[in-house]
């Protein structure tokens, strides 16, 4: 059931107090807390047990002031959030002196975004009258999959008593995190782009007349950025189509147990290859909206492998291959350790 408005005003009062509250965006559920509260910052990370120097995104009202928590803010800020926000882009800026280094991970730069979602924009509009920022990462154990649904969060996090609450706004509309922009070194390095998600380089370019660069050794860090995160505890393969038919053969062979997340037929692959399977949609806006249902599904099933099939490269396939790319991280040899 969607969180109504005495919930709402009630999660942003505990938000306020100095508590954590979980709550649905477009992109993925946050666990919010108050930005400007270093204890309750504290807790983020004490219960997602995230490194300390991994930064957290700010989370503004669209009546919030980016320029409390931005020392400087150049005119490409300015005309991104004119075009994009509110929505799921992450604007890398100078902080604030005066916005505790903790939500920055200690660095001197911070992340700020205004979510579209209906039941995020009504909370932050509640919390300190529109005018404060809820520090939030995915609301989930750090590097896990991200959830996009209340009861992922649930599922997460059981009766954990830190986690306040757990605002419901249905299924998340864009499935992955935002897109991540650096513009704290516009002036020296142009934009650079350092997640990819739903908005895309060629959106961005599009607006600033700039096409974001890759991210260099000299960027901030950034939230959901490290090579292994949104990763399952089924270690995660991927393939292209050419090969599943002969890997799945064999791994049936090995009496392995592979849960198969794909988007076309595999007409040629008996069923009996399968000992799961979930068909993913061959659009992009669909794939990245059930991608991390999908992966949480698939990781209940007791296989020994998810093994997912290479999505279409592309622009607008950035984000899902980016995250599943991520996921499969630490699964190099799994293949090989299966099938001898």
């Amino acid at each position: 059931m969607v969180s109504d408005k005495e919930e709402i005003r009630r999660a942003a009062l505990a938000l306020e107090a100095g508590q954590l509250v979980a709550f649905p965006t477009e992109t993925v559920y946050g666990l919010g807390a108050d930005a400007e509260n270093p204890d309750a910052v504290a807790a983020i990370y004490a219960l997602k047990g995230r490194p300390s120097g991994h930064p957290l995104i700010v989370h503004l009202a669209p009546e919030a002031d980016p320029a409390y928590w931005a020392g400087v803010i150049p005119k490409e800020a300015k005309t991104l959030m004119d075009a994009f926000w509110p929505g799921p882009l992450t604007l890398i800026l100078k902080r604030a002196a005066h916005i505790p280094a903790s939500v920055a991970g200690g660095q001197d730069t911070i992340g700020l975004r205004c979510p579209s979602h209906p039941v995020a924009q009504a909370l932050l509009s509640a919390f300190k009258a529109g005018k404060g920022g809820v520090a939030a990462p995915s609301a989930n154990l750090f590097g896990h999959v991200s959830p996009t649904l209340a009861q992922h969060v649930r599922d997460e996090f059981g009766h954990d008593s830190r986690l306040a609450f757990v605002l419901d706004g249905g299924s998340s509309e864009v499935g992955i995190e935002s897109t991540i922009l650096d513009l704290s070194r516009v002036d020296t390095f142009g934009p650079v782009l350092l997640r990819p998600g739903k908005v895309s380089a060629s959106d961005i370019a599009s607006v600033i007349d700039r096409v974001p660069s890759g991210a260099d050794l000299a960027a901030p860090r950034a939230s959901g950025t490290l090579l292994s995160h949104y990763a399952p505890d089924t270690p995660v393969v991927l393939l292209p189509e050419s090969r599943m038919g002969d890997v799945l053969f064999h791994l049936k062979e090995k009496k392995k147990r592979a849960a198969v997340m794909h988007y076309s037929s595999l007409s040629g692959v008996p069923e009996t290859h399968f000992f799961t399977r979930r068909r993913m949609s061959p659009s992009s806006p669909d794939y990245s909206h059930d991608l991390y249902a999908s992966l949480r599904a698939l990781d209940k099933v007791g296989a020994d492998v998810i093994i997912a099939e290479l999505p279409p490269q592309g622009v607008e396939w950035e984000g899902v291959n980016d995250r599943l790319r991520r996921a499969a991280h630490d699964a190099g040899d799994v293949l090989e350790k299966l099938l001898v």
